[in-house]
């Protein structure tokens, strides 16, 4: 694998200096806790095998900036699960796009398996009146994922350890999201369909279920200090009339069902068709539609109530949670040209506002990177993700520095799309202190967060896609995803050769089974790495583990 090393401290033409974010310009991430990727700065990684030094990490002319932003094709508008700013007929086009994320992930998969063997539809040349010979079509034999003994029996010297994990629970043939992953003790606990179930970190082996009963339609990144957490569920199976709107509180540390209270739907503006849910410390915050609320996780009881704000007309739209109780709201609606978004940082107990922060006008919140630091991503409200930044906010929310990556080739949220998750879930993006680590296909860097500048940059010609983990100093940890024809891998990289160091290299006979989660849910936790899919399906001739899971 060859790394090539990228320094560019120039300034751009047409730069603008001071607040670039605000004025449009051009330069100036989840943050990873103790339990899940994303939410605090990640633990010091230990020594491994270095890679050999090369030309890719020394001091060196960069590899240019790419096409000039704005030129070109983009990306294509990120897929959001969002009600947006119509009360009914947005909550109604938001349960569609959560369909066609899904369904988007599922078509790519199936095309990655399939290949060109798709069975051709009748001639177009068949003569009038004549019927064409009756076939048989063979019935594909199922697939089979292997154990983890098959996995343990079939590791090669040099390979990580791993364990995979199925389940036998029957899921409908459509797109089924599989949840955020929570690490709680030496535990990972996972939410998908009717059931929360947790693993043992060690060897993937369940020690408890909860079973529910009916799917599971939303649940907060964080837990509760203590690893209790709130899920919401709907209210029926089927999707005519369904609602989500069933709260449960569960205990993960033992898996023992608490308190359960039904969401309150008055009208369209407070809609449970999609909700969206925050944990910080024992407060859980709850986005029905266009009103918000929060609730005390130990008794269920309700604290506060979220408003709107005025003027601007801010709607409440989606919360953050972690060290820090972040709600996002969007204004000016129906306003042409003028609409923006609106960051609320408030007391998790209480509900008092500690700061806000207004996006431009013509701007709008892309994802909630860190909580603490507050860092953010903005989209053009017009071509989305083809111009967008990373925007660090102080403590008292004004803007503290903006990044723009594009130049170097980085995609909002390494451009992998949004199979219905909320505004914390953004892969692609890891949060230090002072630092935001980002990676995309083939490359990965890191960006100061007051000045915007590239402190260093990587750019490999594997063909992977490049996941920061964790931060490790001016390094940082990163997943290289599985690609059809190699197993990933995980890598310590950051500026200077002797920083290039392999942790762990997963085993090939696991490659085909990793690659199909396509890297959906991410969890890094003490040297280890958890993966799972973002959605699943029913179909039983084509099997996708429910978890994968390395250690050196």
């Amino acid at each position: 694998m060859t790394h090539q090393p990228w320094y560019d401290h120039r300034p751009r033409q047409g730069a603008v200096p001071d607040n670039p974010y605000a004025s449009g310009g051009h330069d100036g991430a989840r943050t990873p806790g103790p339990a899940v990727p994303g939410s605090g700065p990640g633990p010091a990684v230990g020594p491994g095998p270095a890679v050999g030094p090369g030309p890719g990490f020394g001091p060196g002319p960069g590899f240019g900036d790419g096409p000039a932003s704005g030129s070109g094709p983009g990306a294509p508008p990120p897929r959001r699960r969002r009600p947006g700013p119509l009360p009914l007929l947005a909550a109604v086009l938001a349960l569609l796009l959560v369909a066609a994320g899904g369904a988007y992930l599922l078509k790519e998969r199936a095309a990655d398996r399939r290949g060109t063997d798709a069975a051709p539809g009748p001639s177009a040349t068949a003569s009038p009146g004549v019927r064409p010979p009756r076939t048989t079509a063979p019935v594909p034999e199922a697939e089979r994922i292997p154990t983890g003994a098959e996995l343990a029996a079939a590791r090669k010297p040099g390979e990580a350890a791993a364990w995979i994990a199925q389940d036998p629970t029957d899921l409908p043939r459509g797109s089924t999201l599989a949840h955020d992953l929570w690490i709680v003790g030496d535990t990972v606990v996972q939410a998908l369909y009717k059931k929360v179930t947790a693993r043992r970190l060690s060897d993937g082996a369940e020690l408890w279920s909860v079973p529910l009963p009916h799917p599971v339609c939303e649940t907060p990144v964080d837990t509760t200090p203590d690893g209790r957490v709130v899920v919401v569920h709907r209210n029926r199976d089927s999707q005519q009339g369904s609602r989500c709107n069933q709260m449960r509180m569960i205990d993960l540390r033992t898996g023992r069902q608490g308190w359960h209270k039904e969401l309150v739907q008055t009208g369209t503006l407070d809609s449970t068709i999609i909700v969206h849910t925050a944990v910080s410390g024992d407060t859980v915050a709850v986005v029905q539609n266009m009103k918000a609320a929060a609730y005390r996780i130990s008794d269920g009881g309700r604290l506060y109530d979220i408003p709107k704000e005025d003027p601007g007309g801010c709607y409440p739209d989606d919360v953050a949670g972690g060290r820090r109780l972040l709600v996002t709201a969007t204004c000016a609606l129906g306003a042409e040209g003028k609409a923006y978004s609106r960051i609320r940082s408030l007391d998790p107990a209480t509900g008092r506002v500690l700061w806000r922060h207004d996006t431009p006008k013509g701007r709008k919140l892309g994802k909630v990177l860190s909580v603490e630091p507050a860092v953010i991503t903005t989209l053009d409200a017009e071509v989305y993700a083809e111009d967008w930044r990373v925007v660090a906010l102080g403590p008292d929310g004004r803007v503290r520095g903006t990044v723009d990556a594009r130049g170097k080739g980085f995609k909002h949220c390494a451009d992998a799309g949004d199979a219905g998750q909320g505004v914390q879930n953004c892969p692609g993006a890891v949060v230090g202190p002072h630092t935001v680590f980002l990676g995309t296909e083939g490359r990965v860097g890191a960006y100061d967060l007051t000045t915007g500048k590239l402190l260093w940059g990587v750019r490999e010609n594997s063909g992977r896609r490049l996941y920061p983990l964790a931060a490790a100093g001016p390094a940082v940890v990163v997943y290289e995803a599985a690609t059809p024809s190699r197993p990933g891998l995980v890598r310590r990289i950051g500026p200077g050769a002797e920083k290039a160091v392999l942790l762990q290299r997963h085993p090939a006979a696991a490659g085909k089974h990793e690659y199909e989660t396509l890297a959906g849910n991410l969890a890094y936790v003490r040297g280890r790495l958890v993966v799972g899919p973002s959605t699943v399906s029913g179909d039983d001739h084509r099997p996708v583990p429910r978890l994968l899971s390395f250690a050196p």
